[in-house]
């Protein structure tokens, strides 16, 4: 009788309520993490999964140009921005305006740069960009982007997640839970950052946000150890952290059947691919095994690290099965605030670290067969002003400031439209003229050349369907192959 007293106490209690509670939110928890049409696996997260349709593209190369190369100098030819060099901007394109660090009446600052065209399509592009005219007919490039946004951390969010506000899930996150890994025994999304600074979204350039966080991002390294803190701790063998990831396994999945909370079931993965990584990482990351022709062709040097090495390394990883790569490269906020952020030499010499290695990683890819399967994406945050930048004006270095209204992005292999051209700019380079491109809208091309009808790769949270497009997003189906 004490007992079944005892019983019924205990079930009034906050304790015991939260307790229970707990399972039936965890379940909940876990059919929304299996709400996905293909349905990411109860056993493995990671597991291979069709997209809504069948599509070329089954793998990724994002890269990066973390600052936002200066359109006007590289891809977007203006002559009649030259004719006008060193006049102050009209008020037409300047009234109602702000920007980051100009104020007043700016003068006009055309490219010192040469343009020719190239490849049989003719594609306009700079001298900065000897290599990449080589291959300007795999190009599909986009000189109508524009976003809202005109500060860096922002509008690299906005980019990656949709948001400017970090907490959302990262557009290689939102890959690999649609599509799961090509190998088990490496990342799925793996990050590779050259130059030696973090992006300027941080870690939610590439996390996870809501989603299970074994879709986030991988940050290796190309140099040194690939992956932190992966290795087995001194004193222990392997046959003793297999003994010890068993006995984590066998725990966790028990936690998992009571409670079925979705991140259990990543803490079990992630250890069992921490396990795997020990061997298959430092394989796939070795580039002393590429041929001395390769390693020219790139740039890369063995025991470096650099964009080149990156780059090399992405077409490894990509080769291996790992689903999506991404390439943050820092340095390319041309300001003009000293010769290294000068649009001119500074500017030469920053491409130079980028359109070898950039171009050898897609001669590379058609050669062995895997350009067509391998979107490539090169871009930045925003475009750069057809100005010079206020506080540099009267400078001896040449700069531009932060201009969201219209840049320059494009794309590579992954089902494009290759030696196309989308999109122009008014001939000064201040508004969009003709077929104007929303971030939110080249996200959803992204997902459709992926296999994904991007309303519909979603995700609940709070109580609501969560995508990377937002509430918006129109599929460009011109720059389709």
């Amino acid at each position: 009788m004490e007992r079944l007293i005892e019983q019924q106490l205990a079930l009034q209690t906050r304790r015991t309520f939260l307790g229970a509670a707990g399972m039936g939110l965890g379940a909940l928890a876990m059919s929304e993490l299996q709400g996905f049409a293909s349905g990411p696996s109860s056993n493995d997260p990671l597991a291979i999964r069709a997209p809504h349709f069948p599509a070329k593209a089954k793998r990724v190369i994002y890269l990066h140009m973390t600052g936002s190369p200066p359109n006007l100098d590289l891809y977007d030819y203006k002559p009649k921005l030259i004719e006008m060099d060193g006049m102050e901007a009209p008020d037409s394109v300047l009234k109602g305006k702000e920007f980051a660090f100009t104020t007043g009446v700016p003068k006009l600052l055309g490219t010192k740069h040469q343009f020719e065209k190239s490849g049989k399509s003719g594609l306009l592009l700079s001298d900065c960009l000897p290599n990449l005219k080589t291959v300007a007919d795999e190009l599909c490039i986009v000189h109508s982007m524009y976003t809202e946004q005109f500060n860096h951390a922002p509008a690299e969010l906005l980019v990656y997640t949709g948001s400017p506000r970090s907490g959302r899930p990262s557009f290689g996150s939102w890959v690999t839970y649609g599509l799961g890994s090509e190998n088990q025994n490496l990342p799925a999304f793996v990050v590779l950052i050259s130059s030696g600074v973090q992006p300027n979204g941080g870690k939610s350039s590439f996390g996870s946000g809501f989603l299970p966080s074994v879709y986030q991002g991988v940050q290796c390294r190309s140099q040194g150890e690939p992956v932190l803190f992966v290795s087995d701790p001194q004193g222990m063998d392997r046959e003793l952290r297999r003994k010890s990831l068993d006995a984590l396994s066998q725990l966790n999945t028990i936690q998992s059947e009571e409670f079925g909370h979705p991140e259990t079931l990543t803490r079990i993965a992630q250890y069992e691919l921490a396990f795997r990584m020990q061997t298959s990482v430092p394989d796939v990351m070795d580039i002393s095994k590429e041929t001395q022709a390769t390693l020219d062709a790139y740039g890369a040097k063995v025991g470096g690290s650099s964009l080149a090495n990156n780059c090399l390394l992405a077409r490894r990883l990509v080769e291996a099965g790992v689903r999506y790569v991404q390439l943050f490269d820092w340095g390319w906020d041309f300001h003009g605030t000293g010769p290294g952020e000068d649009i001119r030499d500074g500017l030469t010499k920053k491409c130079e670290t980028m359109d070898k290695p950039v171009a050898a990683l897609i001669s590379d890819l058609k050669q062995r067969g895997l350009l067509d399967e391998t979107l490539i994406i090169w871009g930045g945050e925003f475009g750069r002003t057809p100005f010079r930048e206020g506080r540099t004006a009267k400078g001896a270095s040449l700069g531009r400031d932060h201009y969201p209204d219209c840049f320059t992005m494009w794309m590579a292999g992954g089902g494009t439209r290759g030696g196309f051209e989308y999109g122009q700019t008014d001939e000064l380079g201040f508004s969009i003229a003709e077929n104007p491109v929303h971030v939110h809208d080249m996200q959803a091309t992204w997902m459709h050349l992926l296999g994904f009808d991007h309303t519909k790769l979603t995700y609940r949270f709070q109580g609501r369907d969560y995508r990377l497009t937002d509430v918006h997003g129109n599929v460009l189906k011109s720059l389709l192959a």
